[in-house]
């Protein structure tokens, strides 16, 4: 899996802790006043267990009470949703056992905590003037919302020139499907275009999360991007997969997401993943015709599916005639006639682009 990506649990955290929220402005309070502090995002009874000392708060979250209470040098512990503050001052005793890379107190208990537990805890470094997330046995470190902006608008540069490419492969992909001169190659050429574009959405939609309402603007950009690149990339998966139809289809999908940056690049690993017998490029492939019907506007996915069933590759269904296709299940009269001259519609214009 592409190391951009966010577990759930540490998109959560990260969520919680962003621009916007209260909990980000407390902690910016700190680091503002050139303090530290340890917050413990969960006050159940399995981090009850490891608190000594301190005392009992129970008490609304304020960005001003946190700021106030990290003066004194104990770890303080919040509700799940950081909408309390439960304890303050209060010395965690985790397992010792626990592996830890850390080497300051603070960020060696965070890491311990968070690893036995499984909460959020959030270290907020004096002399380093960082803010460090744990979670589970993951670690990330807040960087500063200018940063991650800048960082964000060169990957929408370099998304946008990817889309463009992609586009471009689509295309032509389309006019090899309507002249039936499709091989592996051509496939898999798309789809590694497609997945990288994936993980660069990825890597954005990371800047996104931690960036919180200063990410708004990165978001739309983002979604129109990004749209119709998932159907697309399901479509093509579904028109090219290998013929066990045991495999469930996001099960494929999961496959091609697992791949590395290193796998992406072998033609080899792509053509696995769809589970077809072969790795010969230049091996001729036959559309089964879903990506195509995606296009007619207005057909539900279940017609093109009885479509798909009844004639089994896309030149068939482009060969067949009005009264072929009213014989299939829910299609009937008019939409025979609309999926006729929107296929014929679509193949004259994949022509047009070619020649």
């Amino acid at each position: 899996m592409a190391s951009s990506r966010l577990s759930p649990q540490l998109r959560a955290a990260l969520a919680q802790v962003a621009p916007g929220r209260q909990l980000r402005a407390g902690v910016d309070r700190i680091l503002q006043a050139g303090m530290g502090g340890l917050l413990v995002v969960g006050d159940g009874p399995n981090v009850l267990n490891i608190c000594s000392g301190g005392f009992l708060l129970d008490a609304a979250f304020s960005p001003q009470r946190l700021s106030e209470l990290a003066k004194m040098d104990g770890a303080i512990i919040l509700a799940r949703d950081a909408s309390r503050i439960a304890r303050a001052n209060v010395h965690l005793v985790p397992d010792p056992t626990v592996q830890t890379a850390e080497t300051g107190t603070r960020h060696r208990t965070a890491e311990r905590v968070a690893r036995s537990l499984g909460v959020p805890v959030i270290a907020v470094s004096q002399r380093m003037n960082t803010i460090s997330v744990y979670v589970g046995d993951e670690h990330h470190e807040i960087e500063p919302a200018a940063r991650l902006l800048n960082r964000a608008d060169q990957a929408l540069s370099t998304l946008e020139r990817y889309r463009n490419q992609l586009d471009d492969d689509a295309r032509s992909l389309s006019t090899l499907e309507i002249e039936d001169l499709v091989t592996i190659r051509d496939v898999v050429n798309v789809l590694q275009r497609i997945e990288g574009v994936e993980r660069i959405a990825d890597e954005i939609e990371r800047y996104i999360v931690e960036l919180g309402d200063e990410g708004r603007m990165v978001r739309l950009q983002l979604v129109e991007l990004m749209g119709g690149v998932e159907h697309d990339r399901r479509s093509i998966v579904r028109d090219y997969r290998g013929g066990d139809s045991s495999v469930p289809l996001d099960a494929i999908l999961d496959d091609l997401s697992a791949l590395t940056t290193e796998d992406l690049i072998d033609p080899a690993e792509i053509v696995t993943a769809l589970r077809l017998p072969t790795a010969a490029l230049e091996a001729a492939m036959s559309p089964k015709g879903y990506r195509m019907l995606s296009r007619i506007p207005r057909l539900p996915e279940q017609v093109s599916e009885n479509i798909v069933s009844r004639f089994g590759s896309l030149q068939k269904i482009m060969r067949a005639t009005i009264d072929d296709l009213d014989d299939v299940d829910g299609v009937g009269a008019t939409r025979a006639t609309a999926i006729k001259d929107g296929l014929g519609r679509i193949a004259e214009s994949a022509i047009l682009d070619r020649y």
